[in-house]
């Protein structure tokens, strides 16, 4: 077999079933021709999303895989590949490239070297023999440790080259790293000794699929569980001790119980300092537990660390909890239950008004709440796009199970939450699958709502328009006075009309509930539906001051 065909053989062992791809490279072929669906995007760096939405709810068992050709479309990847890399998303991307003769002539693009900053791991084959190795490298790459983007360049004339070896490739199995017993007993006893610890659940929690081991500690410590932007749907937001995720904007409950945490015991998270998640306070004491010794002590400096799996030390700590202490009298999880409960409801009634406003244009929380109260949760993968869609619903957005929320925004790119509901509907095609976006990020992906029309991927996308650019307006006042700098327009449902996606404009909050029934009917029937909502501007998010920030 040749180059292309070796490839695509190693993708079948390790069980893809989906190839995101644009629009010239020889494994599209192959992988055809053994199973494998290629999905043609319109953009470059809308594929590099779908596979990173599908990874994300495979939790990375199966990883996503786009391929792209050499020169201007893995150049056209790039902000996909970096947004992938911010959020440590473990997707295989699989560029052509120039002949060996010709790699290092001007003006030749090198996707090798230019991407090396924004990949867990990048190298280019050199000969056909090289590949089983390469791919086995790639993937282990992926599945263990901090997870990230990997990137295999393949220059043009090793895809023809003839591979006669015996291939011998079995699947890559993953190396989840245990906890050392001494750490995890400092931090059991640590947390026992804190009159008042939160947990700070992240992404790791998710992708280690660590959700009932960090409830169950939760229950037995007892503490709160407050979530990050990419941990969002850590454990179910409806759980008792849930305070919800961070962004800009949170939850009051959230805010409170972060200000008198004399702990904070950071799980499945880099602890990384981003414009776009929470902070830890000054004054906390913290312990920190990521499966990357490279996160401790990078942004704030931590009184004890874990190094491990979620799952693993979580479950330790569970054991060795219950060594040192014993279990929990009921009363005092009930206590904290009852508190959480308590300012949970305070929060809510002051942000009823938005939640049932009868406001025209319409006020966006009323259209998150009819959605929560209309679609069964349990059956919804939800993502938001960047800005004030991601403000919005960060904080008011409850999800019910979890890993059925992708939150991102490390790095914050407008449109990339449509590639990655694409592909969570791919990994999940019985759950019903949401992106809430602005009329800033359509206009820079929309067009591959045609992808999800022609590919039969049956997404629902609603569209906040407010014909501003509203996350940005409070910075550049005098320019959108003056030159209407901000502003911008159209009707995105005669826009997806275009592209062959069934769709409605909704101008009135009476409309609101039977567009969302009639929009979700559709997509279980197998066709993208698109929702916009001509909205007010709106910059009201929850965002209850946290003491020390």
């Amino acid at each position: 077999m040749d180059g292309a065909a070796l490839i695509a053989e190693i993708l079948k062992i390790e069980e893809t079933e989906f190839l995101s791809c644009y629009p010239r490279n020889p494994v599209i072929e192959e992988c055809t021709k053994r199973g494998i669906r290629p999905i043609l995007c319109r953009q470059e760096r809308v594929g590099v999303g779908i596979a990173d939405g599908y990874t994300r709810i495979r939790r990375g068992k199966v990883n996503g895989v786009f391929a792209a050709q050499a020169g201007p479309g893995i150049e056209n990847a790039f902000p996909g590949v970096a947004q992938a890399y911010s959020e440590n998303v473990p997707i295989l991307i699989l560029p052509g490239g120039m002949g060996s003769g010709r790699q290092y002539r001007h003006p030749t693009f090198s996707a090798v070297d230019v991407f090396a900053p924004v990949t867990k791991w990048s190298a280019r084959a050199s000969t056909v023999q090289e590949i089983p190795d390469l791919m086995r490298q790639a993937y282990h790459a992926m599945r263990t440790g901090k997870g990230g983007p990997v990137l295999l360049e393949i220059p043009q004339e090793v895809w023809d080259q003839d591979f006669d070896d015996e291939l011998g490739y079995e699947p890559v199995r993953p190396y989840p790293l245990a906890p050392d017993p001494t750490a995890i007993a400092e931090a059991a006893k640590l947390l026992l000794e804190a009159k008042n610890p939160i947990i700070w659940a992240g992404q790791g929690v998710l992708y280690a699929e660590a959700s009932d081991a960090v409830i169950e500690l939760a229950e037995l410590i007892p503490a709160p569980v407050m979530m990050t932007n990419p941990g969002k749907s850590a454990i179910p937001e409806n759980h008792p001790l849930a305070l919800g995720a961070s962004t800009r904007s949170r939850p009051r409950m959230l805010s409170e119980f972060m200000d008198r945490a004399d702990l904070v015991f950071a799980i499945g998270s880099s602890l990384t300092i981003t414009n776009f998640g929470p902070k830890v306070p000054p004054g906390k004491r913290i312990v920190h537990s990521t499966n990357d010794p490279s996160d401790i002590n990078k942004d704030y400096r931590a009184d004890h660390a874990v190094i491990g799996d979620a799952k693993l030390v979580a479950e330790a700590l569970i054991a060795e909890i219950k060594e040192q202490r014993g279990a929990v009298e009921e009363s005092a999880a009930q206590g904290l239950k009852d508190e959480v409960a308590s300012i949970k409801a305070a929060w809510l009634a002051d942000w009823n008004d938005h939640r049932t406003s009868g406001e025209v244009p319409i006020n966006q929380y009323r259209v998150i709440q009819e959605l929560m109260n209309t679609v069964d949760r349990d059956q919804v993968i939800i993502t938001h796009d960047s800005g004030s869609p991601r403000e919005q619903m960060m904080s008011s957005w409850e999800s019910t199970r979890s890993g059925s929320y992708m939150g991102w925004g490390k790095s914050t790119q407008l449109g990339y939450g449509l590639g990655l509901n694409m592909g969570a509907k791919l990994a999940a095609p019985d759950k019903i699958c949401i992106n809430v976006m602005g009329d800033a990020a359509i206009g820079m992906t929309g067009m591959d709502l045609e992808t999800a029309a022609r590919n039969g991927i049956a997404t629902l996308t609603i569209v906040f328009n407010n014909g501003v650019m509203g996350a940005e307006r409070d910075v550049l006042v005098l320019s959108t006075e003056k030159y209407g700098a901000l502003d911008v327009g159209g009707n995105y449902a005669k826009v997806a009309e275009g592209l062959n996606v069934q769709s409605q404009r909704i101008e009135s909050p009476d409309d609101i509930v039977s567009a969302i029934k009639e929009a979700v009917a559709i997509t279980q029937s197998g066709s993208p539906y698109l929702l916009e909502f001509v909205v007010k501007e709106g910059h009201d998010f929850s965002r209850d001051k946290v003491a020390g920030l």
